[in-house]
Order: C-alpha cells, then structure tokens, then sequence
C-alpha cells in the first residue's frame, strides 16, 4: 500500500514538475508587413505557409499587425484548454486592453501572436507595456513574460 502511494506521489510531482518546465525563451514584439509572410509555395497550394511556426492572429484575414515572436521551450504538449493572454498598454489605451489566444496546437517551438486589423493602428506605434502570459485551464500561469515598463508602478 505505501508503495502505490510514493509511486502516485511521484507521478503528481512529475506532472508538477513538467509544467514547471515550459518556459519563455524569448518574446519578440515588432510590427509585420503583411508581404513578410508572403511565401512562393503560397501561390501554387493557395494556402498559407506558416514555415513551421504557430500564427495566432487577433482577425484571421488580416496579416498586417503588431506580433509577438515567442520561442517557447516545452517537454511536450499544451495542457488542454491552454492560452496566451497578452496584457497591453498603448500610448493612446493607457487603461490597456486584454487579448487572449486559445491554443490548440503542441508547445514547443515558435509562436507568432499578431494584433491585426483593426487591433493595431499603424506600423509607428508601439506598445508602451506588455506582459504575456501563458496560462493553463484553471487558470494558473506556466509561463510568463513581460516588458520593463510593465513592472513599474503606475500613477
């Protein structure tokens, strides 16, 4: 009987421990030309080549945008119901605004997230703060990222 129990108690840490692991190794925000994901295999399947990264866009027909390159560094799979949600202020929204992005896809590797269309205004502004969150089901964060300014108090 104390067997099975250090073997379940081992089991719960190693899962523990595993979303402990996924980690941010970068977050790169800039703004993307919409010509910047032109690629030459486009024009002959009609569909978009994603050059093996995971492109989230806050509206899907639109390319153009403020995006947030995020390498991630994961053992495996997003834990289901998993998300990045993206805190941001701007210098014309000092309240800030929140956008979420539902994953369905495997954690590990590169993540383009893209405030597109309406949701960005033009190639010349830029965020004031930002932080990125990626965040489990329950609503607990495995991973976290933020600017400088973000940590600073605010008036």
């Amino acid at each position: 009987m104390r067997f099975v129990v250090v073997l379940l108690s081992l089991v719960f840490a190693s899962a523990t421990l595993r979303a402990a692991e996924i980690e941010f190794v970068r977050v790169w925000p800039s703004w993307r030309a919409a010509e910047s994901f032109d690629r030459i295999s486009e024009y002959f399947t009609e569909k978009e080549n994603t050059a093996g990264r995971t492109l989230l866009r806050t509206q899907a027909t639109s390319r153009a945008g403020y995006y947030f390159l995020v390498r991630i560094k994961a053992p495996g799979t997003a834990p289901a119901g998993a998300k990045f949600v993206l805190n941001l202020i701007t210098p014309t929204d000092p309240a800030g605004k929140t956008y979420t992005f539902p994953l369905s896809a495997a954690v590990g590797g590169v993540f383009e997230l893209g405030l597109t269309g309406t949701d960005w205004p033009n190639q010349k502004t830029h965020p004031v703060a930002w932080k990125l969150e990626l965040l489990a089901a329950d609503g607990h964060a495995l991973a976290s990222a933020q600017s400088f300014l973000w940590a600073m108090p605010r008036p």
